[in-house]
């Protein structure tokens, strides 16, 4: 069964990533990096600020910093307790793939899927009643992510590991939130 799924993984891996072209790997390189998403942030958090005041801002975002900081690491052990190749490494699809960008960490699961997803489903909960069209957000994970597989440095179930985990942590932190909030911060 899990040699099966290893399999679909790699076959996915090999269809979406060939979906892309040099024409457009500068394109994606200019996605997967965090840096680049800094105007996006900047305009969100304005918005934020604008709809629930500076002390929810400020304590919103000492949230996000824990989430981050918490999903991050469960990424991290997970990676050195698998130890799965990145495809870039990984001798069965590098030679078939297109290798945009390496790297020489492990691959599973992904912490940008993991993190944008946790990030997205903890403002998705937070925010839903000031913001009509808050489900928008839910693009960034998605085009981020896709990214990693485009360069080729994850496989599909990598992405979809760290989207689980993503949206379990970041539900799971906004409950704390939720718990807390009226504590410290009325309103």
């Amino acid at each position: 069964m899990l040699e099966k799924i290893q399999e679909l993984d790699k076959d996915l891996l090999i269809f979406l990533n060939g979906l892309g072209s040099e024409t457009y790997d500068k394109l994606w390189l200019v996605i997967t990096n965090q840096l680049y998403w800094t105007p996006f942030f900047l305009l969100l958090f304005y918005l934020i600020y604008k709809k629930i005041g500076g002390k929810q801002t400020l304590y919103l975002l000492l949230f996000i910093a824990v989430l981050i900081a918490f999903t991050d690491q469960t990424c991290n052990l997970f990676k050195h307790t698998f130890q799965r190749l990145r495809p870039c490494n990984d001798p069965e699809v590098n030679t078939i793939i297109r290798v945009v960008q390496t790297r020489k960490s492990f691959s599973f699961f992904s912490g940008h899927a993991a993190n944008t997803m946790a990030v997205a489903t903890f403002l998705f909960w937070v925010l839903r009643r000031y913001f009509k069209y808050i489900g928008f957000l839910f693009l960034w994970p998605l085009i981020f992510a896709y990214s990693r597989i485009y360069l080729g440095l994850h496989f599909p179930g990598d992405i979809l590991a760290g989207y689980f985990f993503g949206a379990l942590f970041g539900s799971l932190i906004y409950l704390v939130y939720r718990k807390l909030k009226p504590q410290y911060f009325p309103g």
